[in-house]
């Protein structure tokens, strides 16, 4: 749930009803709702559109329908039997989860020959169908009316559960409250959840992530970035776990792949699940984030990695089973540096300084100017109140979410302590509808834990949580795992030499036991767990009363800061924040500097060009002798005499945007979203047209590859796709 609801003094229908209506916006900027695409029908239509907007604002109909989101990542529906594409970087855990020393998927790719040979994603894998966005605003802010602090957060958190608990009635469905504009909005979303997963088809990773992280938001790319799920249904054809009697899920829609070429200046349209954009932060927010939080992150992010990567040394099996977190620190790092080169190069802490000032000056002209300037004054307040304990905070999370028995530990710690209040009351996340993903989480963790590798993690962070200044340091933390260096290193070794957690059967058995056997488990990470979630709960309090005066007061700088911009023509997007959103623009090229201009397309000689031999430039044979064969068939490019790989668009985008399909003027799909360039990292805190490219996998690559590299011709058969030379494949995988 999003934190920021509107201070009820202010008049929420009016400014609700005059955001719903788009302004002009920069370039192509803005990632806009589906309901709001018929207000930028114009705009959409001098980019190249040919559709009707309105059928865009339609989520039960194509393209809309068949946009699905994966929890992290987006991906879509691409046939009638709930074939799934998306990125392969998104399946690399399920690729991971599926890969032995014997059998390194990652290494050697996936290729289910028929249905039967598909394998599960993993039990927290999730297909979720969006179904349903509906407004209820007064719903949710109705008893928050006159509260304050923790009291405002309560009220809106407890009418955000009893909605969601009302919608999920019915079974096999998901939802959630989110708010629109930091608490103007409030809207309930149901999405369907679909459980059983199955990886389908994936290129070795030498393809799927060609170049790695030295070319990792960087162009010219030449990245197969694409992979296939499937996902299925029960008999019935309800959401159902995993079982062999499942059948393949009929999505509503499929998008149809084209096979036409493109060109710089097509028309280009991409729909996703963008994880979280803050352009509509304060000018003290973006500061900290310049001066503080991103070279703090590359730091500990360098540190971790370092920590992984020497325990792993030599250890083939821990290795593959730190793979996928590896790459994700790694894309945690190099985003984190990008988005701070990016800010700075475009000097977007002095420029949101202008704004803020230039809101100011305007503020005083409009009506309630002193109530409102009242509230922002207090919401800077409430926000620098977070610095003094930023760092401790920071660690803190970081041993919960970087470690696997550690985490497993305190969620049963958790849940046992929640399972003791009624469903309503328990704390999100630890809800009834939330106890299948815990399970799945603790499960997971068999494939994706070594004990030397988490002890070298912990180690790491707690050698930072002994730096901090006295006054900073968790009491519980020193308690569990003492105050010098070789105190820690014998706890650690304690902990995980004696505990019985790294036993799924264990993790499983108290996951079902009755709260008091789990809180009276003697087992040392149960007991290091117990401990620490006094901390937990101590700094939850904290958080919660600060986020409450942030849910009354931030609306009132979303107020003035709106109403300024449009007073100025400029757009009112929301900020993104998971839910489904479209942005349009072009196929265009870029020219980041000085006498430098990169094409919009790359082809496969720059694959044969950045061939080394050594990973993360060793192209496989099969790829390296299909090029030098020329063997491109129905996939050439008729302008450049060749394969295309990769193509540059000007599309809004952010993290989440992973494996969106991007389309052509008439809404079939062209490519996949994957990437940003190094220079527009910084997007999710500030627009800049002059640097904002999103990298994607061309469909022209994906299909050369599963015809004439990895061949899957079940799979372009099953998409109604060409085989050969042939213009199209048969008529019954037509997307509707």
């Amino acid at each position: 749930m999003m934190r920021e609801p509107m201070r009820p003094s202010l008049p929420v229908a009016i400014l609700a009803a005059a955001l719903l209506l788009p302004a002009a916006a920069a370039a192509d900027e803005g990632m806009w709702l589906p309901s709001q695409l018929p207000g930028i029908e114009e705009a959409m239509r001098g980019s190249g559109f040919q559709g009707d907007p309105k059928d865009l604002s339609d989520l039960s109909r194509p393209p809309m329908s068949a946009v699905v989101s994966l929890g992290g990542c987006t991906a879509s529906f691409v046939s009638p039997q709930g074939l799934v594409v998306t990125n392969h970087h998104c399946a690399h855990g399920a690729i991971q989860l599926n890969s032995t020393p014997e059998n390194n998927l990652i290494v050697n790719g996936f290729n289910a020959a028929t249905m039967a040979d598909e394998v599960s994603a993993g039990p927290g894998a999730r297909v979720l169908v969006t179904d349903r966005f509906e407004r209820i605003t007064e719903r949710i802010l109705a008893r928050a009316r006159g509260k304050t602090g923790r009291a405002y957060h309560d009220a809106v958190e407890a009418a955000s559960k009893a909605a969601v608990a009302e919608c999920e009635a019915e079974p096999g469905y998901r939802c959630s409250v989110v708010d629109m504009y930091y608490g103007t909005d409030f809207h309930l979303i149901r999405q369907l959840e679909i459980r059983d997963v199955r990886l389908v088809y994936a290129p070795p990773d030498a393809i799927g992530s060609y170049g790695d992280e030295i070319d990792n938001f960087m162009w010219p790319r030449h990245s197969g970035d694409f992979t296939f799920y499937r996902a299925y249904v029960g008999p019935d054809g309800r959401p159902a776990a995993y079982s062999p009697d499942n059948v393949p899920f009929r999505p509503a829609a499929w998008l149809t792949v084209s096979t036409e070429p493109l060109a710089e200046g097509d028309f280009a349209m991409l729909a996703g699940y963008p994880g979280r954009t803050f352009r509509h932060r304060t000018a003290a927010e973006f500061a900290d984030q310049v001066e503080w939080q991103l070279p703090s992150r590359v730091e500990l992010m360098s540190a971790l990695l370092a920590a992984v990567e020497r325990a792993t040394a030599g250890d083939a099996d821990a290795g593959v089973r730190y793979a996928a977190q590896v790459a994700s620190l790694k894309n945690t790092l190099k985003r984190a540096q990008g988005e701070l080169d990016g800010l700075r190069r475009s000097h977007a802490v002095a420029e949101r300084r202008t704004q803020e000032a230039a809101m100011l000056a305007w503020l005083p002209s409009q009506p309630d100017a002193a109530a409102i300037r009242a509230d922002i004054d207090a919401a800077a307040e409430v926000i620098a109140s977070a610095r003094g304990t930023r760092e401790r905070d920071q660690l803190f999370g970081l041993m919960q979410a970087q470690t696997q028995l550690l985490r497993g530990a305190m969620q049963l710690q958790r849940l046992a302590l929640e399972r003791g209040k009624p469903d309503a009351e328990r704390e999100a996340g630890y809800q009834l509808r939330d106890e299948a993903r815990i399970e799945a989480a603790l499960r997971q963790a068999q494939r994706r834990y070594a004990p030397a590798v988490e002890r070298a993690i912990l180690a790491e962070l707690l050698a930072r949580h002994r730096a901090l200044p006295a006054d900073q340091r968790v009491p519980e933390i020193e308690a569990v795992f003492g105050a010098d260096a070789a105190s820690a290193a014998a706890a650690l070794e304690a902990l995980y030499s004696t505990t019985a957690l790294a036993d799924e059967a264990e993790r499983l058995r108290l996951l079902a036991a009755a709260p008091p056997e789990v809180r009276a488990s003697t087992d040392p990470l149960m007991r290091a767990a117990a401990t620490l979630q006094q901390a937990a709960l101590r700094l939850e309090d904290e958080d919660k009363a600060r986020a409450g005066e942030l849910l009354r007061l931030r609306p009132a700088y979303m107020r003035g800061m709106i109403g300024h911009a449009r007073s100025e023509g400029r757009a009112v997007y929301p900020d993104a924040n998971s839910t489904l959103r479209v942005s349009h623009g072009r196929i265009e090229s870029l020219q980041p500097r000085d006498a430098v201009s990169y094409a919009p397309l790359t082809t496969v000689e720059g694959i044969v060009e950045k061939h080394t031999g050594v990973a993360p430039f060793d192209a496989p044979a099969p790829l390296l002798d299909a090029i030098a064969r020329r063997d491109f068939g129905a996939t050439v490019d008729p302008g450049l005499g060749t394969q295309t790989v990769n193509f540059l668009t000007n599309l809004d985008t952010t993290g989440g945007n992973s494996g969106s399909p991007v389309m052509d003027a008439r809404g079939r799909l062209i490519g996949l979203n994957f990437d940003s360039n190094w220079e527009a990292v910084s997007a999710s805190w500030k627009f800049d047209p002059r640097y904002k490219r999103a990298i994607h996998v061309d469909a022209r690559y994906m299909r050369w590859i599963m015809a004439r590299v990895y061949p899957a011709p079940q799979l372009l058969h099953e998409m109604g796709l060409p085989l050969d030379g042939a213009d199209r494949a048969p008529a019954e995988a037509d997307g509707r």
